[in-house]
């Protein structure tokens, strides 16, 4: 599958998130998905952890939040940040694709800022489609495709079907819902 982008290409990377996070806010962002308590999440290509954390406050206790990320320093990244911050609804998985999550478990996946870098899309939209949820969403922002590949490339399959677009997201819902 896909291979990890070097310590330094990370290190990089999460700079200039620190400095995109400043002027974009991932909370913002994150208005737009309907997060609510209890529920669970999969923030698939987690990166520096920059809407885990958020995601994790959003969820409460009673929620989860899973932490995927290709790359160790990521998921060390957001394993550190989560226990500085007292957050112990936050569980970390180094994949680059299988998630080793239950059938039908997550509420809402994150794929932000990650469909355009994945070499195999097709896989990884077919494991997001079996983790969740019945009625669960798939939410999808990413600055580096155009609205008609990201359309194409998550409902082309017949996964997912658009359920709405925000200001800064699409939402689709899991085919079949």
């Amino acid at each position: 599958m896909d291979k990890p982008m070097s310590n330094f290409h990370f290190k990089l990377m999460s700079l200039s998130f620190a400095f995109r996070d400043i002027f974009s806010p991932p909370g913002n962002i994150l208005k737009e998905v309907g997060i609510e308590p209890g529920f669970v999440i999969l923030d698939y290509g987690c990166g520096t952890g920059s809407y885990s954390i958020p995601a994790a406050q959003l969820v409460g206790e009673s929620g989860k939040v899973y932490a995927l990320d290709i790359h160790p320093l990521a998921v060390q990244r957001v394993h550190k940040v989560a226990s500085k911050k007292g957050l112990t609804n936050i569980e970390t998985i180094l994949s680059d694709c299988a998630t080793g999550l239950p059938e039908s478990c997550v509420d809402v996946v994150l794929l932000f800022d990650t469909l355009h870098d994945l070499g195999h899309p097709y896989e990884v939209l077919r494991e997001l489609h079996r983790v969740l949820k019945p009625m669960g969403t798939y939410s999808i922002s990413d600055h580096h495709m155009k609205e008609d590949a990201i359309l194409s490339e998550v409902t082309s399959r017949g996964l997912f079907r658009l359920w709405r677009k925000g200001r800064r997201t699409y939402t689709f819902l899991k085919e079949g819902s």
